[in-house]
């Protein structure tokens, strides 16, 4: 039930950032700040909840395979994300996936939103990053070790990834019902990775552990990198610093509570 809990917590930040990113539209500074302050708490989180637990768990050959894995395969994915969502031409710059531009009242949507499928990508990016995310929240909370600062960086790092994923899926022409209800499906799949970590999975063995726990933290990195910190910059410029910061700051406080 706590795992229930916790992967309903989580996952409300989808539902809440598809119903924002439908209905509100934000200054592009203001969603440059989301995405820094979700990038901060996410690196606090890979670094104390998932590979140092991949590390003590299965040792460093283990956590360092792990993580090289999840990076790599999610950095193949992400490339096939972009170029799927792309449309009609390619942008000078940053995610084709990602674009907050769609969510920004002062900024008109890119292409990849208006004629390709960047809701659509970003959804099954967030999807795929998702899951080994939430199984390994599931991990930590079956195991008693907290799993609090995991739990904020992956609410705040939901948030404004469903909030300009949506954005997208209007500016497409999709309906409220579709974007939502998408968006839904999504949650519900991350609540049930929760629950299968805290399950069946946080009673194997350690060293089986750390390979699942590393490779979140490989795919949370490459996400980072290839994604959100490049597209916060690009778009809030040098002050996001301050945001990411500030989100590093509140994960690392939850992590030693």
């Amino acid at each position: 039930m706590r795992a229930f809990v916790f992967g309903m917590v989580a996952s409300s930040a989808l539902l809440l950032g598809a119903a924002a990113g439908v209905w509100i539209r934000l200054p592009k500074r203001w969603l440059a700040v989301l995405l820094a302050f979700a990038s901060g708490a996410l690196i606090t989180a890979l670094a104390f909840e998932l590979f140092e637990d991949a590390y003590e768990q299965g040792g460093i050959w283990r956590a360092a395979i792990g993580l090289v894995v999840g990076a790599g395969v999610f950095t193949a994915l992400s490339a096939g994300l972009d170029r799927v969502a792309q449309g009609g031409r390619r942008q000078p710059h940053g995610s084709e996936k990602l674009d907050p531009d769609a969510a920004a009242r002062d900024r008109a949507a890119s292409t990849a939103s208006t004629t390709g499928a960047a809701g659509l990508a970003l959804l099954a990016a967030v999807t795929l990053d998702g899951v080994p995310e939430n199984v390994a929240l599931g991990v930590s909370l079956g195991e008693g070790t907290g799993g609090l600062a995991l739990l904020a960086a992956i609410f705040v790092s939901n948030f404004p990834e469903a909030l300009v994923g949506s954005a997208s899926m209007r500016a497409q022409g999709r309906s409220t019902a579709f974007v939502l209800g998408t968006w839904g499906v999504c949650a519900a799949v991350l609540v049930a990775a929760v629950v299968l970590g805290a399950g069946p999975l946080s009673h194997t063995a350690p060293e089986t552990i750390s390979l699942p726990l590393a490779f979140a933290a490989g795919a949370v990195l490459a996400s980072l990198a290839d994604t959100l910190m490049p597209e916060a910059y690009e778009k809030g410029g040098p002050p996001v610093a301050l945001s990411t910061t500030a989100g590093f700051v509140l994960s690392f406080v939850l992590a030693t509570l």
